[in-house]
């Protein structure tokens, strides 16, 4: 436990951001769900506009520093790939 007043107020303030960039983190995988579940449905029209949520999410998540930078591109790539392979079937 913090001993001193600036370790108790740096506890807070840790506490604080970390609530914070789990909802941050939650929004994103409740996002992804959402798509990938429109996927499966093969609802396309859903699944672009959700697309376009979950690129603003993690890009959002990247820049805010909760998420690395590589990490959004690679989870983006995976999702555009995902629908690429499931609609663009003939």
């Amino acid at each position: 436990m913090a001993n001193n007043a600036s370790a108790i107020k740096r506890h807070k303030q840790s506490e604080v951001r970390r609530v914070h960039n789990k909802s941050v983190k939650s929004a994103a995988r409740t996002c992804a769900k959402k798509y990938t579940l429109a996927v499966i449905e093969k609802n396309a029209e859903s699944a672009v506009t959700l697309l376009k949520e979950l690129a603003h999410q993690l890009d959002s998540a990247a820049r805010k520093g909760i998420i690395t930078k590589n990490a959004a591109a690679r989870k983006k790539s995976r999702m555009q790939k995902l629908y690429n392979v499931t609609f663009s079937q003939k």
